[in-house]
């Protein structure tokens, strides 16, 4: 009988070789180096044509397999049948390997599925804890600003009896105390989200100062909506981390808050660009921006309850154009006008009076006392108006730059002439260790200087330092007439008072999340009441702040 022999016929180890040669190279096309699997399994075909092979080795592997067990049965005990069978079952176990990545592959196409997401890298730039995809199109930034002032205020002892703020406050608080996050969305869109804890005279409850998204693909202009700052001002556009002096100046401040400021609801539509790029001569940076405001945010305020929520929510529409000539990095100029006017003045309701109120005011410049010892008092208004104009100029660590404002408050259902009041400023900044303060031109706006080196005794570098002065000027007087008279009513005089500050500051900078700050004030407020009795008073002023902001 042929098959009486001990030894398994040649046919059986050929057809075996045979299938062993064609496993292994079949699995080295389907091994996941998914690449080229995923490249040969593009569409349905492919899919199906590989499903057939895989059945047809799965055939040929089950008639081996009846054969050897046949020859077995018989009785054959070839040392080879052993080795036949071992190779046989690496080749089932290969072979449903096969077919697990092949259903893989099928459900893949099936499903289309999306490659994994970019991994997200980690860093520290200045100690500001940042993450960020490998691709770049997602960004999430840690922000945190924390700024403690102390200061004392050096009244004389012999005001005049009609004085009401004898005594402003000695003492500490914490300025600013912002938290939040900010960064990018599918890299076209722009967010922040930060919160205020800190307060002027003392801390607030947490509140929010920001909370926006931006888009930015349409490119220079970007478009913003949420509660921010809207830009309206030289002065204003400064992040309050890096102005040259602990406060800015009071004509600014009353400007920006009349339409703008911290918290404003808002949506703004602002771009940037250069003029004349390339050219051997004089190039420009141009800078314009637009945007219709409502209300500031409402919170719970320091001193107990809800801010007061008017009836109706003041609107109104904003905008400021700058253009800011420049010669290579020899020096840099500014100037620029802005406008903002109130549509619909906020309605304090039917039983107030005034019941449309517009009220100008502001602290010295300086945070330590809340008091704010200039104020036009509530006036019932139809509409309000502010007009600005800005300059500055730099020229390596010599910075000049000041505005003028122009406010006039329009009268409602009256016959008294609509006021308007003025308040200019200028200052100046010497950087001692020679750097400068750079332009920003996508905020029009002269930053903190850049620092050549860090705080660092040990290798003989002591950070960056400067100096700043400023002289402002805010007249909130419309008609007030003479010392010791009480002007007419048809005169529509509003005695809101003068304030004029001189204000000198060193600041150090340690490293570029870290600063230390001292300013010296000399105030004076010249300020009739009702019956032409002087109110006002002159007193100096110290203050300090330590700052850490990233």
């Amino acid at each position: 009988m042929g098959m009486s022999s001990k030894r398994a016929p040649a046919w059986l180890y050929a057809g075996l070789s045979g299938m062993l040669l064609c496993g292994v190279s079949s699995a080295a096309l389907a091994a996941p180096g998914a690449d080229a699997v995923l490249a040969k399994a593009k569409g349905s075909a492919a899919a199906a044509a590989s499903e057939s092979k895989l059945q047809a080795m799965q055939r040929e592997l089950d008639d081996m397999r009846a054969q050897l067990d046949a020859m077995k049965t018989a009785g054959h005990e070839d040392t080879k049948l052993s080795a036949i069978q071992q190779q046989l079952d690496a080749m089932a176990a290969q072979l449903a390997e096969m077919k697990t990545q092949q259903a893989s592959v099928d459900a893949d196409i099936i499903t289309l599925k999306s490659p994994p997401p970019p991994p997200v890298v980690v860093t520290l730039p200045n100690g500001k804890p940042a993450l960020a995809s490998s691709d770049g199109r997602f960004t999430a930034n840690v922000r945190a600003i924390v700024m403690f002032d102390g200061g004392k205020y050096f009244q004389k002892h012999n005001l005049g009896s009609a004085v009401s703020n004898r005594d402003l406050n000695d003492g500490t608080n914490f300025r600013r105390a912002r938290f939040g996050i900010d960064g990018k969305l599918f890299k076209d869109f722009d967010y922040a989200l930060i919160y205020e804890f800190g307060g002027s005279g003392t801390e607030d409850a947490g509140h929010i100062q920001e909370a926006w998204a931006q888009y930015s693909g349409f490119k220079p202009w970007k478009l913003r909506v949420g509660a921010f700052e809207p830009n309206i001002g030289l002065a204003a556009a400064v992040s309050t981390s890096q102005m040259p002096l602990l406060e800015r100046p009071a004509p600014a401040e009353v400007a920006r808050n009349v339409a703008a400021g911290d918290s404003r609801s808002a949506v703004q539509l602002f771009g940037n660009g250069i003029i004349g790029e390339g050219d051997a001569g004089i190039a420009a940076r141009w800078f314009v921006s637009t945007a219709l405001t409502g209300n500031t945010v409402s919170s719970v305020n320091s001193a107990g309850g809800f801010a007061t929520q008017p009836s109706d929510e003041q609107t109104a529409w904003i905008g400021r154009v700058a253009i800011a000539p420049f010669d290579s990095t020899n020096w840099q100029a500014h100037f620029g006008v802005n406008a903002q006017y109130v549509t619909q003045p906020n309605d304090a309701g039917a039983a107030a009076n005034p019941r449309y109120p517009i009220q100008l005011r502001d602290r010295p410049e300086l945070r330590i006392d809340g008091t704010r010892l200039v104020d036009t008092g509530g006036i019932d208004a139809q509409n309000a108006s502010v007009l600005g104009g800005e300059a500055g100029v730099s020229s390596g660590p010599f910075l000049v730059e000041g505005e003028y404002f122009r406010y006039k408050i329009d009268r409602r259902n009256s016959t008294l002439p609509d006021p308007h009041f003025k308040g200019w400023y200028v200052q100046g900044v010497w950087v001692l260790t020679g750097e400068n303060r750079p332009y920003n031109p996508a905020e029009a706006r002269f930053d903190a200087p850049k620092m050549n080196y860090n705080f660092n005794p040990a290798a003989g570098t002591w950070g960056t330092w400067e100096v700043a002065a400023r002289y402002s000027d805010l007249d909130l007087n419309y008609r007030e007439g003479a010392q010791g008279t009480t002007p007419l009513a048809t005169t529509g005089a509003i005695r809101g008072g003068e304030q004029k500050i001189y204000s000198v500051g060193l600041n150090w900078y340690l490293n570029p999340s870290m600063r230390l700050m001292f300013d010296v004030q000399h105030v004076k407020i010249d300020r009739l009441n009702g019956a032409g009795v002087q109110i006002g008073q002159t007193y100096n002023a110290i203050a300090g702040r330590a700052q850490y902001a990233f």
